[in-house]
């Protein structure tokens, strides 16, 4: 494409801080210690996933702002990239990492639909029961565990929904400390 030199688009470093600050507040102990998320490659994953929908959902709320779109759009490449990295450094054949990249695909785009249809519901009974479905494997070893995750992703999801097109795409976005949540 010739045209896509003229194209002005989101910046790779502000791509890859945004990512990094999601991958950062997905890997923080306290999901893992006291949130009872299964510290293994599947809970990694899962709680990846519900940070990056939240960031992505959050950055569709203004589709006119199209730096936003290139920032959406980049991010989610940025977390293809780094899913195939990791794939391939865990030992996962040449061969078999496009069907393993489908796959995680898959479970992308139908978490995001899940966790999207349980913020439109009001109180946090349908997303806690969501959360439970999808990072504990419907049997948190808390019982009360997807009730505070489902709290934190709403005071996330608030956060973000404070910030306007300009901050978002500066690549800055701040996570509430999930260690005060109750």
């Amino acid at each position: 494409m010739i045209f896509s030199r003229f194209r002005r688009g989101a910046s790779p470093d502000t791509i890859s801080t945004l990512y990094g600050m999601i991958v950062a507040q997905a890997r923080l102990p306290v999901f893992y210690r006291d949130y009872a998320v299964a510290d293994t490659v599947n809970g990694r994953f899962d709680l990846l996933v519900l940070h990056l929908s939240i960031v992505l959902g959050r950055l569709w709320k203004d589709p006119a702002a199209s730096d936003l779109k290139l920032l959406r759009q980049g991010v989610f490449d940025r977390f293809c990239q780094d899913m195939d990295a990791n794939l391939r450094e865990i030992g996962i054949a040449d061969l078999k990492v496009p069907k393993e990249m489908t796959k995680m695909g898959q479970a992308y785009y139908g978490r995001a639909q899940a966790y999207q249809a349980a913020l439109d519901q009001p109180g946090n009974e349908a997303l806690a029961e969501t959360l439970s479905r999808n990072i504990y494997a419907g049997v948190p070893a808390e019982p009360s565990a997807p009730q505070r995750l489902a709290a934190y992703t709403r005071l996330a999801v608030g956060e973000l929904g404070r910030r306007t097109p300009v901050e978002l795409a500066s690549g800055e976005v701040k996570f509430p400390d999930p260690a005060i949540v109750a």
